[in-house]
């Protein structure tokens, strides 16, 4: 399989979704896998865009039978990657994920064998600069502030196993570092076959 499957991660607050929403619209080469998950969908969400919308039980029964690259479950509810969505979506287009640190790495052990994963991490330009961001948000409590700075701390100490870390300063100068590793990417895997 020539397509190549990238997990973007990077801590909260530092502009992934947007970058990966921008990398989306300018080429059309690739895809964005979509998650599963048990909870509830809100206003707005429709099944398959957002996320595939599970029962618990459906969500189960899929962990049984090895239908997750990754899967967590926090605040209770399960959240995981569908390997076969993402191995459907290899066929046509190379395929991002955007997804934590944990995931990533699992995600990989997972498709050694389907195809090769580009691990990148984004990040911040240096610590007090994203914790300015996440504090401009204004939508946590001082404990929930420090304990996701604490989770930012674990997220950048695994930047050394990922194959590229990409400093987002500037959005369009990050977005274009993104865009120029994945089509190098894609062309040197197109030089393999």
């Amino acid at each position: 399989m020539k397509n190549i499957l990238f997990a973007i991660s990077g801590p909260s607050g530092v502009g992934k979704g947007t970058l990966v929403k921008q990398l989306l619209r300018d080429n059309d080469s690739l895809a964005l896998s979509v998650s599963c998950t048990s909870r509830k969908p809100r206003r707005g969400e429709t099944h398959g865009r957002e996320y595939f919308f599970l029962s618990r039980e459906e969500f189960r029964e899929r962990i049984q039978a090895g239908d997750f690259l990754e899967y967590d479950e926090h605040f209770g509810n399960f959240y995981g990657t569908p390997k076969s969505f993402v191995l459907e979506q290899l066929k046509e287009k190379s395929v991002i994920l955007e997804i934590d640190v944990v995931g990533a790495l699992h995600a990989k052990e997972q498709m050694k064998d389907e195809c090769r994963t580009v691990l990148i991490m984004v990040v911040p330009p240096d610590f007090n600069t994203l914790k300015q961001r996440l504090n401009g948000r204004s939508s946590e409590t001082e404990e929930e502030q420090r304990t996701r700075m604490e989770r930012v701390k674990y997220e950048l100490s695994m930047r050394d196993q990922y194959d590229y870390t990409v400093v987002n300063d500037d959005l369009n100068e990050a977005k274009d570092r993104l865009l120029h590793i994945i089509e190098q990417e894609i062309f040197r895997e197109g030089d393999k076959i």
